[in-house]
């Protein structure tokens, strides 16, 4: 139903009588603000998650004050709330520990302050998931408001043809290059000063931008808004929209529950595939819908991952970057298409559905938007494994792997952490080839803890040396959304509460068929019993803090690692106000 200005929640704070609300508005106009301003307008919150360590996200001080003109100009007041911010390369050990860390904060910002709607700023890699299950738990108008892409890069070498550079796939293309003699010291310094030319988000289709592109699916973000590069006037432009936009959400009450159906869900997998997205998304994807109460999962993903081609040609899986996603014509133009896939009486922010959204839009670039007849990869995005070794799933970003080895088996190198493991494949003397499976344990949501991005396992020295640039890696890891390689991922139950990796010994025979979606462990039963009766698990190593609370009730990575505590739709009463 629309909402009038009695129905506003900030008037809790501000309208009522008595001592506190006096108090309340007493503290507005020791900041300068007028007190009709809190009084007669919606209050909007713009969660920003801007921070000198996190350059993706270093343009969001000066966005913050375009999404508040646009408050402006639509009848609102805007309240810039701080939020933690996660720079995916800078904060250690990795910025997943910290996800739902900053879906609670979120969640418990929108809660305690006097906000009828709000804005999010994000967009670097947990950033995304994370403000938004926060936002879907509160239940308030949401709009989110994507950081976006970094400007494109180019390698030029003399006798060779000009390369398009982005960030993240090439830092690992570059570093093999460079381990193996074919880059020099003084062209690695060269590269390391002008690969990312700006601030954003990573200009491949990583972690960020899959995740934003799903957000845009979803209908959490205004239709072609996600891929507009963040030094680009229009993203000024589109700051200021979603600025404008939250206030009329407010009086509609347009709220995530009302946009978040499976439908929506299904949309945004179907995105995920066609982007060649992340494999990351599989666990974010499942924790937000979880948040929203729609079931959703790995074996949903599979369906439409065998379904859906890849169509954007984008690193890691394609040789285009984000800049040029944008002047293709964006998401709009992909999911056009791909219409036939969708569910198109979905519900936007902006008010529409998305089949009215995708009235008249067409792709303005076929060699980075592929036509259905012509797909970047028929393999699919993603692939869902099980097995004896896997038997919650474990996923395969199939559109970035080596088609040689979608059937395969080898004998295993195992390790159980990533410091012996980087020691191991500096040495020249490793017993190791081409078809050996390279397999990195205890480094899942507990064991890690946090589930680091591991699992792009390096290729030994030794075999770098000869020529080799990929093999089957096996992990509980996740791996980043910018790399590419024959790599399992995310292997679930994990290592560290006993999950099948943790009996597999160096030597053992391991069989992959991506066709048939099996991971086997060429192993007995019967010796897998006696090793299971062995297996003892790491002692506990945290004593306090947020890493003990994480440990304690993360879930595992086929249920999205989020707490057990914060699924569902269960609602926390409003504050009281004294």
């Amino acid at each position: 139903m629309p909402k009038t200005l009695a129905d506003l929640r900030s008037r809790r704070w501000f309208t009522a009588g008595g001592m506190r609300a006096f108090s309340h508005r007493q503290r507005m106009q020791q900041q300068g603000v007028r007190r009709e301003d809190v009084m007669q307008r919606p209050c909007i919150a713009i969660v920003n998650t801007w921070s000198e360590l996190s350059p993706c996200h270093a343009h969001l001080r000066e966005r913050a004050e375009s999404v508040k003109r646009g408050v402006l100009l639509a009848g609102g007041w805007p309240f810039e709330l701080p939020a933690l911010s996660l720079g995916e390369v800078i904060v250690k050990p990795t910025t997943m520990l910290y996800r739902n860390l900053l879906a609670m904060e979120v969640e418990e910002l929108l809660r305690s302050h006097p906000v009828d709607g709000a804005v999010l700023l994000a967009g670097c890699d947990k950033t995304t998931p994370g403000t938004v299950m926060g936002a879907i738990s509160m239940g308030l108008p949401t709009i989110f408001c994507a950081a976006g892409p970094m400007l494109n890069d180019r390698y030029l070498k003399p006798g060779q043809a000009e390369r398009k550079v982005g960030a993240g796939t090439h830092t690992r293309l570059f570093w093999d290059e460079y381990q193996a003699g074919k880059v020099s010291d003084a062209e690695w310094v060269q590269l390391e000063a002008h690969m990312t030319r700006s601030p954003g988000t990573c200009n491949t289709m990583g972690t960020a931008s899959t995740m934003t592109a799903i957000v845009e699916a979803l209908g959490l973000a205004l239709p072609g808004s996600t891929a507009v590069p963040a030094m680009d006037a229009a993203h000024t432009r589109m700051a200021t929209t979603c600025g404008e936009r939250i206030v009329q959400m407010v009086w509609d009450d347009l709220t995530p529950q009302s946009i978040l159906t499976r439908g929506a869900f299904m949309n945004a997998v179907a995105v995920q595939m066609a982007l060649g997205g992340s494999t990351n998304a599989a666990v974010h994807i499942i924790a937000m819908a979880r948040r929203a109460g729609v079931q959703l999962t790995l074996d949903d993903l599979d369906a439409v991952g065998r379904a859906v081609p890849v169509l954007a040609n984008l690193f890691p899986s394609g040789d285009r970057l984000m800049e040029d996603f944008h002047y293709a014509g964006g998401l709009p133009a992909l999911m056009s298409r791909i219409e036939a896939q969708l569910s198109l009486g979905e519900r936007n922010v902006n008010g529409k559905t998305l089949g009215g959204n995708l009235r008249g839009v067409r792709v303005l670039d076929d060699a980075v938007i592929r036509p259905l007849n012509n797909p970047v990869s028929a393999n699919g995005a993603l692939a869902v494994l099980r097995g004896n070794l896997a038997p919650d799933g474990a996923v395969m970003k199939a559109s970035a792997a080596s088609p040689k080895f979608f059937q395969h088996r080898g004998r295993a190198i195992v390790f159980d952490d990533p410091a012996s493991m980087n020691k191991a494949c500096a040495d020249v003397t490793l017993d190791c080839d081409e078809n050996t499976v390279l397999v990195l344990r205890n480094a899942g949501p507990v064991g890690a803890p946090g589930m680091p991005e591991w699992g792009g396992l390096p290729i030994p020295k030794k075999l770098l040396d000869a020529g080799v640039r990929d093999m089957v890696r096996l992990s509980d890891a996740r791996m980043s959304g910018t790399h590419y390689g024959s790599c399992v991922l995310h292997i679930s139950p994990e290592a560290a509460v006993g999950g099948p990796l943790a009996l597999v010994r160096t030597g053992d025979w391991i069989e992959l068929d991506v066709a048939a979606r099996r991971l086997h462990l060429d192993v007995a039963d019967d010796e897998l019993v006696r090793r299971r009766a062995a297996w003892q698990p790491a002692p506990e190593s945290v004593a306090r803090g947020f890493v003990k609370l994480y440990r304690a009730h993360v879930t595992q990575a086929h249920e999205g690692c989020d707490f057990d505590f914060l699924q569902g739709t269960d609602t926390t009463p409003e504050p009281v106000i004294y």
